[in-house]
């Protein structure tokens, strides 16, 4: 497929603004690493949560929905509209936390909340397991979808897409640091989302959705695709119930690591959080973040998915259309770009700069996170612990160029990332409440999350590598036939993970020490957490004439207000999720319904989050 002048203008002009937000926000950004790393603290949450909205608007998450859409249907994306808990449980509770600290990075969190070598070995070792190799891996995986775009549209070869698709990104986050980063999300945002509903508007115009009656054909109860369509699985399939929806919910949200939905926050969003003016504009960025995230953005998406349903029914479909792709990049996730190619000059520009966008506010956030890992957690900490300012901004600014070419050499090596995802889903599953509880519970400790951490990797790796998911598939009750209950081999060796790593994190946290006295007293006073978890650590502050409480002492624990904004904030964004799901599919009373709830528990939201003092 070849370009008009017109579509090359658009996305040159791309290029040139993004860098140009990076060549003004280096103006500061060279000052220190708070200036380069988290934009000088004193970021408001509009801009920040859009920011955060954009970093996970990654090139390969309309490949990913798209794929989900036309193996298990709409339904299957409940595998992460289960993460809003989690987003919401951020927001109401843990963003203020995060901002009181004031730590540089979450990972200085371990040298706040712990002592001693125990805590500095797990601020080291994480900065280069999630700097370096996580990291790594999410941008290859990533730049893994930029070249099957470009093998679709263009029919360049892999590594023309890698060059082509890193040269803009590491320059902008190289000059401007988070504060580039940040405005540059800004901008990529609105071009990306552009982008994803007018390939959604194209989707629906082509002659073989046409044929079948457009939108309302598509999404009719004569719909060629209906068995795609329900948002919900089906409650009279028990076995789908629970693998799709109920262990998401019921389990998902709290137990498993996820980059952008980490139990208790971390990652980029934590780093994010760090970056606010104050607590306020933490939360209102975090609660931005996850209404744009889970609320608007997906149903573009699962439109263009359904659609290619139609287009290109099966991969033979994509490959007959498409002869120049590898048959190794060809799944169903490229029916994404697929569809896109569809579009005509000028338009195709910016759709094309959408993508671009897409992939650049993702990258450009990973480069800058994993650099602050690798800088402020383990170069200035172990490494040169005298360095000026300016020396640590020079090293980020090399470890940022450094992190780019290592994501692009994977990339290239990369043919299919689901093994090592299951690897790191599983190495991460049942820490999640560690990561919850240790700002509410005084008995966690550093030897806790270490042997946490290597269990969930042993764990991880023995499932993953070992044991045959197959073997572990379970059928309860009914016949072998027809059993009741059937759980596949991925579910049960999720469940294993969780079950075997939370029994060793409790019973490791009661067979070793607690944290010293003075560490606690220090975190409790700069956190202020409160709650029953922290009663006997209150008690001992009191008897030996230590004030740890400051302002906050007599006053009522926030907590159960907050679970309560929790509750209802997330009723709140799946009310708008699926009212705007059912305005698509064209149940007008069923979507004015779902809206009016959606608006009623916003009110009733500001009203219960009043109560608090976080407003």
């Amino acid at each position: 497929m070849n370009l008009q002048t017109i579509d090359w203008v658009i996305i040159a002009v791309f290029f040139v603004i993004v860098i140009g937000i990076g060549y003004v926000a280096s103006r500061t950004a060279g000052k220190s690493t708070q200036e380069f790393f988290l934009g000088g603290r004193h970021m408001p949450w509009w801009l920040l949560g859009i920011s955060m909205v954009a970093c996970t608007f990654s090139a390969d998450t309309p490949n990913l929905v798209t794929g989900m859409v036309r193996e298990n249907g709409v339904a299957k994306n409940w595998a992460w509209w289960a993460f809003l808990i989690t987003g919401m449980v951020t927001v109401f509770i843990y963003a203020k936390l995060w901002r009181r600290s004031e730590v540089m990075t979450d990972l200085e969190y371990y040298e706040l909340r712990y002592h001693g070598k125990a805590a500095a070995f797990l601020r080291g070792f994480r900065s280069l397991f999630l700097g370096l190799f996580f990291n790594l891996l999410i941008m290859a995986t990533v730049t893994l979808a930029i070249i099957k775009y470009g093998q679709i549209l263009f029919g360049i070869e892999a590594w023309q897409c890698v060059v082509f698709g890193s040269i803009g990104v590491v320059i902008y986050a190289t000059l401007g640091g988070l504060k580039g980063v940040i405005w540059a999300d800004f901008f990529q945002y609105s071009i990306a989302m552009f982008g994803a509903i007018y390939a959604a508007y194209i989707s629906i115009q082509q002659p073989e959705v046409q044929a079948i009656g457009g939108l309302s054909g598509l999404v009719g109860a004569e719909s060629p695709i209906a068995s795609k369509l329900a948002i919900l699985p089906d409650p009279g399939d028990l076995s789908l119930l629970v693998s799709m929806l109920i262990i998401p919910v019921a389990v998902q949200w709290w137990a498993v690591w996820y980059p952008g939905a980490e139990p208790g926050g971390g990652g980029y969003i934590a780093q994010r959080m760090l970056s606010a003016k104050d607590e306020k504009n933490a939360i209102g960025a975090t609660l931005l973040f996850n209404f744009m995230h889970y609320a608007i953005r997906p149903w573009p998406w699962i439109i263009v998915a359904l659609a290619s349903l139609i287009v290109f029914p099966e991969l033979d479909d994509i490959r007959q259309a498409f002869p120049g792709i590898d048959e190794e990049y060809l799944a169903h996730d490229v029916a994404y770009p697929a569809m896109i190619s569809k579009l005509g000059p000028g338009v195709l520009g910016i759709v094309i700069a959408s993508i671009i966008a897409a992939y650049m506010s993702t990258i450009g956030t990973h480069l800058n996170w994993g650099s602050s890992y690798l800088v402020n957690d383990f170069y200035s900490r172990f490494v040169k612990k005298d360095a000026s300012q300016k020396h640590l901004v020079a090293v980020g600014r090399v470890s940022t160029v450094v992190l780019m070419v290592g994501a692009g050499f994977f990339a290239l090596q990369l043919k299919s990332a689901t093994q090592a995802f299951d690897l790191l889903l599983l190495s991460g599953a049942g820490t999640g409440s560690i990561y919850l509880l240790r700002w509410f519970w005084w008995r966690v400790n550093a030897i806790t999350e270490i042997v946490a951490m290597i269990s969930a990797i042993i764990v991880g790796i023995v499932l993953v590598f070992v044991v045959d998911p197959a073997s572990l598939a379970l059928s309860l009750g009914g016949t072998p036939d027809a059993p009741t209950l059937s759980l596949d081999g991925n579910t049960v060796r999720l469940l294993l993970a969780v079950l075997i790593n939370t029994v060793v994190w409790v019973t490791t946290t009661f067979l070793t020490k607690p944290e010293p006295q003075e560490t606690l007293f220090s975190f409790y006073r700069k956190t202020r957490p409160g709650g029953p978890g922290w009663a006997k650590l209150r008690q001992l502050a009191e008897g030996e004439g230590v004030d740890i409480e400051g302002e906050s002492k007599g006053q009522r624990w926030e907590l159960p207000y907050e679970i309560a904004c929790v509750f209802i904030g997330t009723i709140m964004v799946y009310a708008c999720l699926f009212s705007i799901g059912n305005f698509v599919y064209g149940n007008l009373l069923t979507g004015v319904a779902l809206g009016l709830l959606a608006v009623g528990s916003c009110y009733g939201l500001f009203r219960v989050f009043a109560k608090s003092r976080s407003l």
